[in-house]
Order: structure tokens, then C-alpha cells, then sequence
């Protein structure tokens, strides 16, 4: 048997152990590929497509690669403790220490080439349902498959490189001590481990302070928070699996009545062991599945203001027109004329906001008139306004505004017109974009209108003109009044938009691009928080697997015992349970309280709630937690029973 044949039966030997740590080598390359497959496609010509599909690919090809790199070398040092063993049999029978690092060397490229043979060619086979689930998102005409070796090279050259270095450093793990220490393994290091309770306490202390201050931030405060919360909330986790949980179980075990029952005794006390030896793996499992939790909700939420686009932007198309003007009409006429021929139904409204001091604020108020208001919300199937001489209406920006604003009563004089008006409450429903009209907009009667229309153009009152344009079904006007949007953006890259005497507004152009954007980022989020989840239930595979030996030694002892198999299954379920629930349930927590930050930030900025689709996906997590957890019992409980 030569070295590279023995090597190749060391593989094929712990292909028990090396299963998930392969499977999830696979998933790695698989998504790398599929990312690469999009960003060296020749038919994303479009310039903003593609500049989002290559810095997202590119952004999530990059955390990819540093993932799956810290990912294999925590893989690789467990599986190198699993084996130590085999090792100290090797060094007994006259294996020198260079030849062992030249096995570990051969062994791994042995798994790493085929994992990204096998990654290649499943991300190759799946490309095409890849894109076609793209071609939907972006909205593309078609997304045929290709075949260009760009893909291939980057992928295979990526991986290749990584496992050359997890190849190169992996023997570094190696234990060095004497042969007798390896082939005795872990057994001689089993044993109740210490804890410091001033760590401890330490651990539940920063963890209280994280979730109450998550809990009671606002605005002013969020986005510093954003940069003491991560580093308070890993240290406190990290003191929480290795002193706050041995310092909880020391309770227990203290209080003989809850301690000294049935199979309770063992169960916590061969948790107490497994706890300290698997702090550290914990602590990894609950700050990936955090990340993956977080990632996934933060572009859950950004499709969720996408959704709630509509809400924010009521109107289908708005042109506002300064006096000074010249391009009113042709403007005007190109919208009209454009939405005539797609065909899209429509009604336009035109307005003249006006603009006086409040004598009651002492601040400028907007002002509209009724019988347009009337004619806007007809066409939105609202009810019209009604208001004597004298009587007025606040006009909400927000659908959040109209409580506060429906219990106002206030008398104001107009002070430069000398009108004075009674406001009476809030009109029921948004019918402007809340950036448009300001906070602070009325709705006047047609007699005191016109009054104050009077006095601003006897005093030269600069009066501009606003086009509200209601399109019911407003995302088909992605292509109308694009050469005004055009002249708008140059404008604005050089700098000179205020100069401008006219702004347009298109929302379902805007949307078009939002939800393309998001839609594309939460796809991409997906993939890579499959491979983080894959991730953090493989920690925990490798972790059980390691120690399946001593594991069934102790069952044999039990069955031994006159164990029933129900009575063994119930030992297994107390102590697999904690391992695969409790740092995903920790993980839950940490991102239900950074959720509820997220939602004061989004409070702020666009007053929406993202709780449904948060929920959706702590749900999708845990879903997809039960179902690894009992594909991973039903495995170890074969094992432990002797299958093969």
C-alpha cells in the first residue's frame, strides 16, 4: 500500500466524521459558483443590474471565502482531536511527525478536491434554475445559461487556494506530547471543569444591559448603540457559555430536591461536562446563527419598505413647477401624452399651494384648496371635505400623523393676509408623499382660498405649481417622463439640482428599482444564511461525532443497567436538546431585541412596521432547526446503538 493509498483509506475510514464538514465544503462551493455563474453573465447589460448583481455577488463571494475559511479550520482542528488516537498509534508505531503532517496534507486535498468537483458541478447543474429565479427578480427579458470558463476558474482557483492553506496550517492543531497522551485521547481529560463566578455574573449582567438597553432605545440614541451593542453582546455570550451556565448548574445541583430525581442527576450532570467542553463551540453556534438571523431579517426588512412603498407614495406621477418656469407646458404635455399611448388610466389634479405665517406657531403653513383636495380624493375613492367660511383641516403627511393631528383644534391668524381660520382635526387619509407639502399643511375653504391667493399675487407671492397625477396601477409608469428624470439626475451628479425650476417625482420608476435592489440583496442573503445555518448545525455534528465513542461506551454501560430503549431515548433527547436548542435559542434572543432597535430605526426613517416579516423568519429558522435536529438524532441514535 503506498503513502497516497493509505492516506485515500483514512478518508474513505472517517467518512462518518467527515460527512458534514464535506456537505457543507459542497454547499460552499456550490453557492460560490452560482454567484460567480451571475456575475460573469454576458446578458446583464443593463448598467444599474449589473452594478448591483456584481457588488452584491461580489460582497457575498467575498464573505463566503473568509466564512468557509474560519469554518474549515474549526472543522479540521475538531476532526484532528477526534483522531488523536489514531495519531498516537502512528508516532508509537514509528511514524515521524513530518510524515504525519504529510498524511493530514494529502487527506485534506483529498476532500477538498472532491468537494469542489462536486460543488462545481451541482452549482453548474442548478445554474439554470438559479437564473431563472434571478430573471424574475430583476426583471429581465431572459437569463439564458452559459458556459464560460471564468466561473469555473474563480471558483476552482478560490477553494483550491483555501484548501492548500486549511492543508498547510492543519497540522499546526497536532497535539505534540507524548504517544500514550494521544491514544488516551479525551478520556483522561473528562471530568467537571472549573468556572469563575465573578465571570459568571459578568456574563448575565452585560447580557441584561444589551436586551434593556435593545429594548428602550429611540432615536436619538440607535445608531450609537449600533457600535456598543455587538461587542457587549459577544462578550457577555461568550462569559455566559463558560462561567453563567456551569454557575446555573452548580445551583441545581445544589438543591437535592430538584437534583437527586430519576434521570435528572445524570443528565445534568453529564451536561455540566459537555457544557465546559463545548463553551467555546457554543458560543461560535450562537454568534453565526445570530448573523445568519440578523442577516436574513435586515433584508427582510428593506423588502418590507418595498411593500410598503405604495403607502408612503400615494400618488402615481407629481411635477412641481416653479413660476419662472418655461418647460411647464411641454413637461405636462410629454407625461400626458406618454400615459395616453401605453395606455394607463389616470386623473390629474393641479395645484397651487400657498404659504403663510401662523400666528398661533409662528411657523410658515401650507395651504390647498378644497375643491381640488375634493377632486384628488374622488379619484381615490375617498370621501370629499366639507368646510364652512372660517374652517380649515389639517392635512396629515403620514398615516401615523393623523391621530396627533385629528384631536388638534387651533384658531390661527394668517398674519400677512390677515385671515384668521379655525382647524378643526385632520382629514382621515395621506394623498401626498409626506416630503411634498411639509408638516405643517391645511386645507382652506374656497372663499378664504381665494383671499389668500388675492393677497399673495397683489404683494408678488411666489406661487409654484404642483401636478398630482393619481395612476392606479402605478407601477407600469417605470417608463414615463424619462428624459425629465434623466435631466434631473445629471443635474444632481453636477451638482446644480436646486438651480432647476421644476422637480418630477416617478414612484413606480423608483420601486422598480427598490424592489429589484432588495429583492436581489435578500436572495443573496438567503444563499449565504444557508450556509451560515449549515455552518452552525455542522459545529455541533462534528462535535457529536467526535465523542461517539466514549458516548456509546457509556449507553452500553447504561443498557447494561436495565435501560429500556424508551427510558435511553429520553436520556438523549435531555442531552442532544440543550446542545442544538439552547445557543439557537440564545441566538433567537440576541436577534428579537436587535430586531426591535431595527424597528425604531425604521420608525424614523419610514414608519413601517417589518414585525411580519421578522417573524417569518425566526419561524423559517426554527422550522429548519427541528427538522436538522431530528435528521441529526435519528443518526446518532444508529450510531450509538451499533448501526452502521
Amino acid at each position: 500500500m503506498t503513502f497516497r493509498q493509505f492516506a485515500y483509506r483514512n478518508v474513505v475510514r472517517n467518512r462518518r466524521i467527515y460527512a458534514a464538514f464535506f456537505m457543507a465544503s459542497v454547499f460552499s462551493v456550490t453557492v460560490f459558483f452560482l454567484y460567480s455563474m451571475l456575475l460573469f453573465h454576458p446578458s446583464i447589460e443593463n448598467r444599474f443590474v449589473q452594478e448591483i448583481a456584481v457588488m452584491g455577488m461580489g460582497a457575498a463571494e467575498i464573505i463566503l471565502f473568509i466564512f468557509t475559511l474560519f469554518f474549515l479550520f474549526y472543522s479540521m482542528r475538531a476532526f484532528l482531536h477526534a483522531r488523536s488516537k489514531e495519531f498516537g498509534i502512528l508516532l508509537h508505531l514509528g511514524m515521524e511527525k513530518r510524515q504525519l503532517q504529510r498524511l493530514i496534507f494529502i487527506e485534506t486535498m483529498f476532500i477538498g478536491f472532491a468537494s469542489i468537483a462536486a460543488g462545481t458541478f451541482i452549482g453548474y447543474v442548478f445554474s439554470k434554475f438559479f437564473f431563472m429565479i434571478v430573471r424574475e427578480i430583476v426583471l429581465l427579458p431572459a437569463l439564458p445559461l452559459y458556459l464560460s470558463w471564468e466561473p469555473f476558474a474563480l471558483t476552482i482557483g478560490a477553494f483550491l487556494s483555501l484548501f492548500m492553506i486549511i492543508s498547510i496550517v492543519a497540522p499546526v492543531f497536532i497535539r505534540t506530547g507524548e504517544a500514550a497522551d494521544l491514544i488516551r485521547g479525551e478520556a483522561k481529560r473528562r471530568g467537571l471543569y472549573g468556572f469563575s463566578k465573578t465571570r459568571g455574573y459578568m456574563g448575565l449582567l452585560f447580557l441584561g444591559l444589551s436586551y434593556g438597553m435593545a429594548a428602550s432605545t429611540s432615536n436619538s440614541v440607535v445608531i450609537g448603540l449600533l457600535f456598543f451593542l455587538p461587542p457587549l453582546v459577544t462578550i457577555g455570550t461568550f462569559y455566559f457559555f463558560t462561567d453563567s451556565l456551569p454557575l446555573l448548574l452548580q445551583f441545581i445541583r445544589n438543591r437535592k430536591r430538584l437534583y437527586w430525581r430519576y434521570f435528572r442527576m445524570l443528565s445534568i450532570s453529564e451536561g455540566s461536562v459537555r457544557l465546559r467542553e463545548n463553551a467555546r463551540m457554543f458560543f461560535i453556534v450562537t454568534i453565526v446563527s445570530t448573523v445568519a438571523f440578523m442577516s436574513v431579517g435586515i433584508l427582510a426588512s428593506l423588502t418590507s419598505f418595498a411593500s410598503q412603498y405604495r403607502e408612503m407614495h400615494p400618488l402615481g406621477l407629481a411635477y412641481k413647477s416653479m413660476p419662472e418656469n418655461e418647460l411647464e407646458r411641454q413637461h405636462i404635455a410629454q407625461l400626458v401624452g406618454e400615459l395616453n399611448t401605453a395606455p394607463i388610466d389616470y386623473s390629474l389634479v393641479r395645484f397651487q399651494p400657498l404659504q403663510q405665517t401662523s400666528s398661533f406657531s409662528g411657523q410658515p403653513i401650507t395651504m390647498l384648496k378644497i375643491t381640488n383636495i375634493n377632486m384628488l380624493a374622488r379619484s381615490f375613492g375617498y370621501e370629499p371635505i366639507e368646510l364652512a367660511e372660517g374652517e380649515a383641516l389639517f392635512l396629515p403627511p403620514s398615516p401615523s400623523s393623523y391621530e396627533a393631528l385629528d384631536t388638534r383644534k387651533v384658531m390661527t391668524l394668517l398674519e400677512e393676509s390677515r385671515v384668521t381660520v379655525d382647524i378643526q382635526g385632520a382629514y382621515p387619509y395621506q394623498l401626498f408623499p409626506s416630503y411634498v407639502m411639509g408638516q405643517n399643511t391645511i386645507v382652506l375653504n374656497k372663499l378664504d382660498y381665494d383671499k389668500v391667493k388675492d393677497w399673495s399675487l397683489k404683494n408678488n407671492g411666489e406661487l409654484f405649481t404642483y401636478y398630482a397625477f393619481n395612476v392606479p396601477d402605478w407601477q407600469r409608469t417605470k417608463d414615463i417622463g424619462k428624459s425629465i428624470d434623466k435631466s434631473l439626475a445629471e443635474s444632481f451628479l453636477a451638482g446644480k439640482e436646486d438651480a432647476l425650476p421644476y422637480a418630477f417625482d416617478n414612484p413606480g420608476m423608483s420601486y422598480s428599482v427598490i424592489r429589484t435592489t432588495f429583492s436581489l440583496l435578500l436572495f443573496i442573503g438567503l444563499l449565504l444564511a444557508m450556509v451560515f445555518f449549515l455552518a452552525a448545525g455542522s459545529f455541533i455534528y462534528f462535535r457529536l461525532y467526535t465523542s461517539l465513542d466514549q458516548d456509546r461506551k457509556q449507553f452500553d454501560v447504561l443498557r447494561r443497567m436495565g435501560i429500556t430503549d424508551k427510558e435511553f431515548k429520553k436520556i438523549v433527547n435531555r442531552q442532544l436538546i440543550p446542545q442544538f436548542f439552547f445557543p439557537w435559542g440564545v441566538a433567537f434572543m440576541h436577534s428579537s431585541f436587535a430586531f426591535l432597535s431595527l424597528q425604531v430605526i425604521w420608525d424614523a426613517l419610514a414608519e413601517i412596521s417589518i414585525v411580519k416579516e421578522l417573524v417569518l423568519v425566526l419561524v423559517g429558522f426554527t422550522l429548519m432547526q427541528i427538522v436538522y435536529f431530528y435528521l441529526i438524532r435519528w443518526r446518532y441514535l444508529a450510531h450509538i446503538k451499533g448501526a452502521r
